[in-house]
């Protein structure tokens, strides 16, 4: 007789399974805490769709049929191999082979990154590290396509997700070294009279729309004759031309002298930009994500 799984109430299992295992319908009710009419009811049941009667009454116990005892043993199996499916095993970062996707900017790639990269070499040997662009996400929801485990940037919004304020972050206004403003303290007019490198991302509010909101707020002039996608990019520019740039702070103190950009003396407006981690609610509670998102953490506020 072939019975489709899908046909069987699983409980039905789990009864039998302990009626089997106490060799009574009494002592098999107190352990599911049911009534042992339950039992009988459920016993019944599954002699309806096995067609075997599967256990007979022998003074207070039980006795099974042959189908049972041939059962028995791969419902035990089952049964057990589900409750330590069920269980949540402490989580181990240094066993740890998962690999992490983090998606951050590419200042935050050059200034973050190497600090996460040193922990999870400390702390989780054997797991990968995957560092996207955050670029390549078309939006925040995509975090919840499993493909980007953590977005470190910008906040923003979505359903489903989550969102942690780590630090603010402050821009500053760079030219290249022997620029001709260069040493010089400059006047907001002077200032507006500067070209400008835009740079452009997603997701979320873009860092142009901030920067550029900041100088209208302070009614200074800025204009624009190119817009690149990255923070590198600029610095690159700005290093051979006589354009000028807002990138941030950390990225111009850390990697500045690498750029040959320095920080100008102008009167820019006042602006900084919340950097946050975000993540979906598919992993908000999964052992290593979360141990992931405290090591980012850790290693994004490490002095």
């Amino acid at each position: 007789m072939s019975i489709q799984i899908g046909a069987i109430d699983l409980n039905l299992l789990l009864v039998l399974h302990t009626v089997l295992t106490e060799r009574s319908v009494v002592r098999a009710s107190e352990r599911l805490h049911v009534t042992p009419s339950a039992i009988s009811n459920s016993l019944a049941r599954l002699r309806a769709l096995l067609g075997d009667p599967l256990v007979t009454r022998k003074g207070r116990g039980i006795v099974p049929t042959p189908r049972a005892l041939a059962l028995a043993p791969a419902i035990g199996r089952g049964l057990r191999e589900m409750e330590l499916a069920l269980h949540e095993v402490p989580f181990e970062p240094e066993r740890c082979t998962q690999t992490f996707t983090l998606a951050v900017s590419d200042a935050g790639q050059l200034t973050w990154v190497p600090r996460i990269a040193a922990l999870m070499r400390q702390e989780m040997p054997d797991a990968r590290l995957s560092v996207v662009g955050i670029d390549s996400l078309v939006s925040l929801g995509d975090l919840g396509s499993g493909q980007v485990d953590l977005h470190l940037g910008l906040a923003g919004k979505g359903t489903g997700l989550h969102l942690e304020p780590l630090l603010t972050e402050r821009t500053v206004l760079v030219a290249r070294r022997g620029h001709p403003v260069s040493g010089k303290r400059l006047s907001a007019r002077a200032l507006g009279g500067l070209q400008h490198v835009r740079v452009e991302m997603v997701p979320g509010k873009s860092f142009r729309d901030a920067v550029g909101a900041a100088y209208a707020r302070a009614g200074i002039a800025r204009e624009v004759v190119m817009a690149v996608p990255s923070f590198t990019a600029a610095a690159a520019v700005v290093a051979t031309t006589d354009l000028v740039a807002t990138l941030p702070e950390s990225l111009v103190s850390e990697k500045g002298a690498r750029f040959a950009v320095q920080a100008v003396d102008a009167p820019t407006p006042p602006h900084t930009v919340r950097i946050s981690m975000c993540w979906h609610e598919r992993t908000h509670v999964d052992p290593a994500a979360r141990y992931f998102r405290e090591l980012v953490r850790r290693g994004v506020l490490a002095s």
